[in-house]
């Protein structure tokens, strides 16, 4: 009897295909990693080699795993920029500063009075 765990087969996967367990829980780790943590491309290549290089997981499952997890890590900067232009914004609101819109705005409607005061003039 083998104490070894059993593959792992992901749910949203077909279940006819095997996941290595090494693989799984790397993923898993890195992927948490990614939230708490800012990993380098290169630390995450050098990672991912060394799991090859000790025949922990195949080559074609490091090269998914690396790009998983560069996508991820991308995911989560355009998310954070987001809430932050967000938050920003906010600020900006509650401190009544006007955004480059309003002013651009206003441009537009001092621009309209002045055509109308000019023609008012004329007439």
């Amino acid at each position: 009897m083998s104490t070894s765990p059993e593959p792992v087969t992901p749910a949203a996967e077909d279940s006819s295909k095997v996941v290595n367990p090494v693989y799984e829980a790397s993923r898993k780790i890195l992927l948490a990693a990614v939230g708490a943590v800012s990993l380098t491309q290169d630390a995450l290549d050098e990672f991912v080699a060394k799991l090859i290089e000790r025949g922990e997981i195949a080559e074609k499952d490091g090269k998914r795993l690396v790009k998983e997890i560069s996508e991820k890590h991308k995911n989560n900067i355009r998310s954070a920029e987001n809430e932050a232009h967000q938050h920003i914004y906010d600020v900006l609101r509650k401190m009544n500063i006007p955004t480059k819109k309003d002013i651009e705005e206003l441009k537009e409607k001092v621009a309209e009075l002045t055509r109308k005061i000019d023609d008012l003039k004329k007439g």
